[in-house]
């Protein structure tokens, strides 16, 4: 292992691709080339330059191939270096679309009826770590392009009414349609081959023309940029069977494109075509565009006869045989490569590549899974690593190149951000950009394979180039100030403790780093978002976009304010996690023993506030037996919002383990905390275990419940007529389908029912809905807490589940349950369906369709099938973890020490 110990799970030597790591974390640049190009560019808030700030409006699809853009670049199956100086993507042309196919299409969020939504169909394969093996396909129509069926169809749908998808305007019926299979490999960190396959799945030969396209980001044509030079590619000099681009750049240096089968080669600019956005002469006859235009409009004069320019194409045109496949090599090199056996060289590379990446997932995965639960665990490690893109934004400087006043724009309060950084995507088209609470839960499948990657992100984003000097965590580029959920603080231990159970030693410097930057972050909280000082917390929307009665990012139509239950759960989770991260650094300097005291007695705050509520009502309904948020109204008054949802289910997750060992070491810890409790008879935060503990070594379990109400929680969430769904934990109990919740204002009724798909409200944007269905991030937190309360009672706590079933199981088997329950929404069942495709009758029954995995952002509460945005393997990532945990994790490791069974090796001041 390295200093940083970036080794992975299961056991076993990773062989090649683990030198790699180890090579690169040493400074050998294996990661530097990546599919770090972004599905979607256009549309983002980064390139919006307009007065309004609509995003949509400003750059639109129609533009993106017309203009050069600002801050990143977009294409199909993309490599870039890690500063997205110099990109290599596929582009299409079936001889019927009305342009080239360089980027994926999709509605733009007031187009769709749902909100933003791709209309494309493409797989993340496979990817090692380093990207040294990746495979990508993309299903490409033989028909035209029906985009403008998808807009005008999607814009006469009602919220009420599914999608408009483009397998449902047929144009992949009778199997027209290419399956275009993108392979890279390295030979060596500086040299990538690439083959492309072409398999025409219909019943015709069918031509199509292929453009591997290279191509400079323009960073040359910006007031402030630092160098104006141009970069350079021109052709080259062929070898017998080559075709040569010969690519120039001062920081890159030279390198070379190798294209077999000697295509003619098309040379533009990536300049903006201003004459056709804009009706002004271009600054040069070679655009953006120009390629598109020479192979779809016969515009000889768009390229540059002289073979020189920015942006480049390789002309194949291939006709593909029925039901066969063509095939097209090229490599992207610093080295001299000689023309003689070329397509041997490319295929031997990747035959290799492909062996050791089958070596490391075979250490990485555990041995006990079934075949298709190996599946799932590798593609959505496959997804994440894809997932990873090149992040620009500078925003002070994207601030003074509006021609309006700054004060008025989109994050205002933010100049000091600036972003240029491979960041890890909630997914690559509708979501290309970071955002603070999908990162932490992207971070812990990351860390199976990648500890080094993992570790930076979770430290990225407490930099000084992210994290406002008050302390906050920028939360999304639509508005950094909004409020995620704080969960920085618990990846960032649960990474560390991965790290520690899997060498022996934990990154401790790195632990105590993330510990000062998280206490920032704490203290910002604290200071901002408990305006009355009464630990109760008033977050905004939180992540839970549309959950609740009311807009909790917009003012009340009530007025008042809101105690959100969940927003104090993730406070109370977050005084839990810095006290574990104290406590750990304590093992190596006693001042933190002080500092996990005061986070202690923070939380037995918090815990005693939830108790408490304002004016003798509380968050805690005991005829319920459940948690509501509560409206304090102006009068002084206050009531609950009965509504049972995922905000009720999450104090659960604000459940920690002190395990014997721990509380051995810092007895005075102990103390402290039973001090607490006696002095405030309400204060149920610290439960003193030895009786009760199974193992009878003692521990104390922090949480704002007793075992009286997490039994009455349970019964709630484990009920199939409520939380549990036949694939995970639902977002809002099914009894709101019968009996929906409402509010009244002002003659005005606010109506919260169950949703088990799509959202039927705008709230938020109308994108997302957690009105019902399964997200994996939250149920991952509660599966957490439930391992937490087993090591805690142990065996002797039992409950019903399902509710009322009569079957009475641990908590530990309950955990398990809901891990299966959630893997078997990508499994093939015994009618040989998965639930994840619901009904697509293509992707239950064609066998060029039905087993690839899509990753969605949320899945129906009731059927399991996959919603939202298509490739959100960002957090749904998750799916990697369940099966894995279940494999290497016994009910024994947990009774004894928690998650995370280690010895402790003792520490300063004589302890032991």
């Amino acid at each position: 292992m390295t200093s940083e110990g970036n080794v992975v799970s299961g056991g076993g030597a990773a062989g090649a691709e683990r030198r790699r790591l180890e090579e690169d974390d040493n400074g050998a640049g294996w990661r530097r080339w990546g599919p770090y190009v972004s599905a979607r560019q256009w549309g983002t808030v980064r390139e919006d330059y307009s007065k309004d700030g609509e995003a949509w409006f400003y750059l639109p699809h129609d533009h993106a191939r017309s203009r050069a853009y600002r801050w990143g670049e977009d294409g199909i199956a993309g490599v870039c270096d890690d500063q997205q100086t110099l990109c290599l993507a596929v582009a299409l042309w079936n001889g019927r679309d009305p342009i080239v196919k360089e980027r994926l299409f999709g509605l733009s969020g007031p187009e769709g009826n749902h909100g933003e939504d791709v209309k494309e169909y493409w797989f993340h394969r496979d990817s090692t770590p380093t990207h040294s093996s990746m495979s990508f396909l993309y299903k490409y129509p033989q028909r035209e392009f029906p985009y403008l069926d998808l807009v005008t169809t999607n814009a006469r749908r009602s919220r009420t009414e599914f999608e408009y998808e483009l397998l449902d305007t047929g144009v992949f019926d009778e199997g027209r349609y290419f399956d275009v299979e993108v392979e890279y490999a390295k030979a060596a960190p500086e040299d990538l081959v690439m083959r492309v396959t072409v398999h025409n799945r219909g019943p015709d030969d069918a031509p199509v023309h292929l453009l591997p396209t290279l191509w400079f980001r323009n960073t040359w044509s910006w007031a402030d940029a630092e160098d104006h030079a141009r970069p350079g590619l021109r052709a080259a000099p062929g070898q017998p069977g080559l075709s040569v681009v010969d690519v120039e750049h001062p920081v890159l240096g030279r390198r070379r494109l190798l294209c077999a089968g000697r295509p003619p080669l098309l040379f533009t600019e990536n300049e903006t075509n201003t004459e056709r956005l804009f009706g002004t002469p271009n600054a040069t006859p070679y655009v953006k565009d120009g390629v598109g235009r020479f192979v779809v409009d016969g515009e000889t004069d768009a390229v540059n006869p002289a073979h020189v320019g920015t942006k480049a194409a390789a002309h194949y045109l291939l006709d593909v045989p029925a039901g066969g496949s063509t095939v097209v090599r090229l490599r992207l090199t610093d080295r001299e490569v000689v023309s003689a056996g070329f397509d041997a060289d490319v295929d031997a590379v990747i035959a290799q590549r492909r062996a050791e990446a089958d070596e490391f997932y075979a250490g990485v995965i555990s041995p006990g899974l079934g075949e298709g639960e190996r599946e799932v665990v590798r593609r959505a490690l496959a997804g994440l690593l894809w997932s990873k893109q090149f992040y620009a934004y500078d925003v002070e400087q994207w601030q003074r190149e509006h021609d309006t006043d700054p004060r008025g724009l989109r994050n205002a309060e933010w100049v000091h951000l600036r972003a240029g950084d491979v960041i890890s995507m909630p997914d690559t088209w509708e979501y290309p950009w970071f955002a603070a609470w999908d990162l932490a839960f992207h971070c812990v499948p990351l860390a199976m394979v990648d500890l080094t990657f993992a570790k930076q992100q979770l430290e990225l984003l407490l930099t000084r180039r992210y994290q406002h000097p008050n302390g906050q965590i920028p939360a999304y580029e639509w508005n950094f100030s909004d409020v995620n959920p704080p969960v920085h603080g618990w990846a960032s231990y649960f990474v560390y403790q991965f790290q520690k159970s899997r060498t022996g030693k934990g990154d401790v410097r790195w632990l105590e780093n993330q510990y000062h930057k998280l206490a920032k972050n704490f203290a910002w909280w604290v200071n901002r978002k408990d305006p009355d000082g009464r630990n109760v917390f008033q977050g905004g929307f939180l992540g839970l976009d549309n959950i609740g009665v009311f807009d909790r990012s917009a003012p009340l139509p009530t007025g008042g304010t809101l105690d959100q239950a969940d927003g104090t759960a993730w406070m109370a989770l977050y005084c839990q996690t810095m006290l574990q991260i104290a406590l750990e650094l304590a093992e190596h300097d006693d001042v933190y023993v002080e500092q996990a005291a005061g986070y202690l007695e923070h939380f037995g705050w918090i815990a005693i506030a939830v108790g408490r509520g304002v004016g003798g009502t509380s968050m805690w309904d005991e005829d319920d037996g459940f948690f509501y948020d509560l409206l304090r109204l102006p009068d002084g008054s206050s009531t609950r919002l009965a509504v049972r949802s995922m905000v009720g289910l999450l104090p659960l997750a604000a459940t920690t383990l002190i395990d014997p060992e721990t509380a051995a070491t810092f007895p005075e810890l102990i103390q402290v905390g039973r001090e607490f409790v006696e002095r405030h008879v309400d204060g149920p935060s610290l439960q003193a275990a030895a009786a009760r503990h199974a193992t009878g070594r003692g521990g104390y379990l922090l949480g704002i419940f007793d075992e009286g109400r997490i039994r009455r929680i349970l019964a709630r969430m484990l009920d199939e007529q409520e939380f549990l769904g036949p694939y995970g934990i639902r977002s809002l109990s099914k009894a709101h389908q019968a009996q929906p919740y409402e509010f009244w204002v002002g003659g005005q009724a606010y109506r919260v029912a169950y949703a088990p798909a799509e959202s039927d409200t705008g709230m938020f944007g109308g994108n997302s809905n957690w009105r019902g269905p399964v997200w994996f991030p939250v149920n991952a937190l509660l599966i957490r807490a439930l391992l937490n309360i087993y090591a805690f009672y142990g065996d002797g706590f039992r409950i019903e589940c399902p509710t009322g079933s009569g079957r009475e199981l641990t908590l530990f088997e309950v955990a398990r349950e809901i891990s299966d329950r959630l893997t078997r929404t990508f499994l093939r069942g015994a009618d040989g369906r998965r639930p994840v495709y619901g009904g697509e009758r293509v992707f239950q029954e064609d066998p060029h369709w039905r087993d690839l995995l899509l990753f969605h952002e949320y899945f129906h509460g009731d059927n399991g099938a996959g919603l939202g945005a298509t490739h959100q393997t960002g957090w749904t990532g998750l799916a990697a973890v369940f099966p894995q945990l279940f494999a290497v994790l016994s009910p024994e490791d947990v009774a004894l020490r928690g998650l995370w069974a280690q010895p402790r090796r003792g520490a300063p001041g004589g302890r032991s």
